[in-house]
């Protein structure tokens, strides 16, 4: 039996009723699928970028095959066990194979575990899992945002799935010199064991990843962008300062706010109206009674310099005027059982259906009409992942198929929806905020948060991990509530200080962007609508405090000073897909102690930075990473790098140092 062909650039292997086929995708990458099906599907999910620099060597022998593609080799064996190597030699992963497929092959055993499992679902496609051996000592980085403190994702269990404030973004780099895409959007689970890293998937019809080599951290992320997209120029309004809160009531109340972050001389480029603006849910336009003249207040503010954000929610309420119309023309997600409300916040609702081009066209109609025509030109397009009341993945059912086998792309096809318009009425530098994002997300502008988490020192720590490893999976445009989004009194000390470390932390995040549901609450201004919902307690920057108003507005001041080095920063993000914050080790692969820091980060390759992550903390360890001199952002001391030092860290100010002295 022939157990290896080549077609074209393709080297194909067949066994039974699998097929495997591997060809050069890109820079130094291969794209690796298998299928029990008939045939491939057409799908490039993420992979949606022209492939160039593909040199493939294909040879195939008796017993075993290999395919090279600049710095990478897979090479196989006739039993179907893949492996993938290094240009040097060096064995970069390893597929888990313990079978009986081939008694001359390097794994005969009596486990009987497949590296490739196809496990049929009666009726249906097939539950799949796929196997790596694993080095103890690898460290694995990326794969979106998960609630969790780690940075280094080695010994973690992911959920391949979308929630309010997780978003899956499955693309891993690995200190074994390799990163990986799991190029398949359905719902399952990644596992990074000590001995075994396994991916899993609930139900699929193939197999689909892609893997690439590099000498560099920096190499390897650019290969991922080249082939997934990077996101366009960040607009100079989106560099400044975000005022955000749950939730300007009226036209005249934001404003205000506007006018008084103007009388104080304060930095501020766009202002937020939250959810809850519309009628019903679905109607995506502005509640003529609370907001009267939006074309006015929109020109008022482009005056003053701020730009207008407003919040946008893929729900579609029973109530909403376009509701008859959406269900009729096949627009709306539907249910596998039960009456057809997936969400049922101030309304029962259902989500327009982002995997319908036609449903994206039609909602895009209404944003332009009613948002985008008035002057509009950033959206936050909230509930993304989508959020559903109950999460039972199994139960949805979109225009490309059940949500359990490609749910998890929803949220990139989201942003698409306002991309691609945005684009076609002619505005290149297109950033808008979602809550979610998979990978390919940043081509189509996606800014991304981390959701709606609790206000506290513990939450802070998980946004650290989170934003550096959304960075590594390829989303460089990231942030989060300020202060976080649940709870938190502003009279209250201790709810203070965790505002003003926030905060400090904030302004070196790629977007600088303050909201929370502070408490208490204000009443609601009447019971229909969007007016029915309630109002948080002030949120903007002078009601934390007079003396903490001062820590906050010198940081504002900061931030604007720093605007051409960000500049720098989201034109690397532009151009080769550079993450704005990063991991130590990103600039520093060379320096062992880099890969071991979980608690600093870089702003880009000359701003380091130390968050105060505890309350009550007044001074922390800072290490420096070897090869530059460091120096105190606040003092101006200097400092050799490949040293740790204990670094003064005050209220008004966390550690930050800059690289060989550069001054803001």
């Amino acid at each position: 039996m022939a157990y290896f062909r080549q077609e074209g650039n393709a080297l194909l292997y067949r066994y039974d009723a699998e097929e495997v086929r591997i060809e050069g995708w890109g820079t130094n990458a291969l794209r690796v699928r298998a299928t029990k099906q008939a045939a491939f599907t057409e799908d490039n999910w993420a992979l949606t970028m022209p492939v160039t620099d593909c040199t493939p060597q294909i040879s195939i022998e008796e017993n075993s095959a290999s395919y090279t593609n600049g710095k990478i080799t897979a090479r196989m064996t006739k039993a179907g066990k893949l492996s993938f190597y290094r240009t040097d030699g060096k064995l970069l992963l390893d597929e888990y194979l313990r079978n009986r497929k081939d008694v001359t092959a390097d794994y005969c055993s009596a486990l009987d575990i497949d590296a490739r499992e196809f496990k049929p679902i009666i009726g249906g496609d097939y539950h799949l899992s796929v196997r790596f051996t694993s080095s103890p000592d690898e460290k694995l980085y990326g794969m979106g945002q998960y609630q969790q403190p780690y940075l280094n994702l080695k010994g973690t269990d992911l959920e391949l799935a979308q929630r309010n404030s997780q978003a899956s973004v499955p693309f891993v780099l690995s200190s074994e010199g390799y990163g990986l895409l799991w190029n398949n959007p359905a719902v399952g689970r990644a596992v990074f064991g000590k001995n075994i890293t396994t991916w899993e998937v609930v139900s699929t019809k193939q197999m689909d990843y892609w893997i690439t080599a590099g000498d560099t951290p920096a190499e390897m992320e650019e290969a991922y962008a080249s082939v997934t997209g990077t996101v366009p120029m960040m607009p100079d309004y989106g560099m400044g300062f975000w005022q955000c809160k749950l939730r300007y009531q009226t036209q005249e109340e934001l404003l205000n706010v506007a006018k008084e972050y103007k009388r104080r001389n304060l930095p501020i480029s766009v202002i937020v109206i939250d959810y809850f603006h519309w009628p019903y849910q679905g109607d995506w336009k502005f509640d003529p009674e609370y907001w009267p003249d939006p074309d006015a207040m929109i020109a008022e503010l482009k005056e003053m310099g701020i730009e207008l954000m407003v919040s946008i929610w893929p729900t579609v309420d029973y109530r909403s005027e376009n509701f008859k119309e959406m269900l009729e023309e096949g627009y709306l997600i539907r249910t596998e059982k039960g009456f057809r409300i997936v969400m049922d916040f101030q309304g029962n609702t259902v989500h327009f259906d982002a995997t319908n081009p036609d449903a994206r066209k039609y909602v895009w109609s209404k944003a332009k009409q009613n948002y985008y025509d008035k002057g509009v030109r950033i959206f936050w397009l909230d509930e993304a992942e989508p959020e559903y009341t109950v999460y039972d993945f199994d139960n949805y059912r979109y225009h490309l198929g059940p949500n359990a086998q490609i749910g998890n792309i929803y949220p990139a096809l989201y942003a698409k929806t306002f991309f691609d318009g945005m684009r076609e009425a002619g505005q290149e530098q297109v950033v808008n905020l979602l809550r979610c994002a998979w990978a390919g997300s940043q081509k189509y502008g996606a800014l991304v948060w981390s959701g709606d988490i609790h206000s506290s020192f513990a939450s802070l720590r998980n946004q650290m991990a989170a934003g550096l490893n959304m960075g590594i999976a390829g989303i460089p445009w990231w942030t989060t509530d300020i202060g976080g989004f649940h709870g938190g009194n502003p009279d209250d000390p201790a709810f203070q200080e965790l505002l003003v470390r926030w905060f400090e932390y904030g302004t070196f995040c790629p977007v600088m962007r303050l909201h929370g549901d502070r408490e208490p609450h204000k009443a609601p201004m009447g019971k229909e609508g969007g007016a029915a919902c309630v109002s948080g307690a002030d949120n903007e920057v002078w009601s934390f405090g007079e003396s903490n108003y001062e820590i906050l507005r010198e940081h504002l001041l900061l931030r604007e000073r720093m605007r051409p080095y960000i500049t720098e920063l989201m034109t690397a993000a532009h151009e080769k897909g550079t993450p704005v914050m990063r991991p130590l080790f990103y600039d520093s692969p060379e320096d062992p102690r880099a890969w071991e820091v979980e608690d600093e980060f870089q702003f880009g390759p000359d701003v380091l930075v130390a968050p105060v992550l505890y309350e009550d903390m007044r001074e922390r360890k800072v290490y420096l990473p070897a090869g530059s001199t460091w120096t105190n952002l606040w003092t101006g001391e200097s400092y050799e790098g490949g040293t740790e030092i204990c670094a003064s860290a005050p209220l008004e100010r966390i550690p930050v140092f800059t690289r060989n002295g550069r001054v803001f």
